[in-house]
């Protein structure tokens, strides 16, 4: 029993879901949403307010300007791409605080939220 516990609990400590971000996110909790992906998929669509580096330039020049409190939560494509989990570790190794987003930018929009674009947010 005590396995299980262990178990869950460890999973919740680095994973998150869609719905848990958003409210976070709405709550106006202390969270950096960090897209992992290439610059050119960031720009085509990503979550609101989310900023890019991708897991390959994370370092510490390039994560200096975060804010060392906060939670940041790492996401890519979806399933079949791992790059949120190489930005996780990346960013852990870095000294932050960090989760990942389960099912990343798929299964935000399977679950209705919005995305915007490098262009559409030209466009605004």
């Amino acid at each position: 029993m005590n396995e299980q516990l262990d178990h869950y609990a460890n999973k919740l400590a680095y994973e998150t879901d869609s719905w848990d971000l958003k409210v976070a996110l709405e709550a106006g909790e202390n969270v950096v949403v960090v897209d992992a992906r290439s610059p050119e998929a960031y720009e085509e669509e990503h979550i609101p307010g989310a900023i890019n580096i991708p897991h390959r330039e994370m370092n510490p020049d390039t994560t200096a300007h975060l804010d060392g409190d906060a939670l940041v939560v790492t996401y890519c494509d979806g399933i079949g791409c791992n790059a949120s989990t190489k930005g996780a570790l990346n960013m852990t190794r870095l000294g932050f605080r960090v989760k990942e987003l389960m099912g990343g930018l798929d299964w935000w929009k399977r679950d209705g939220h919005p995305t915007e674009s490098a262009a559409r947010s030209a466009k605004a």
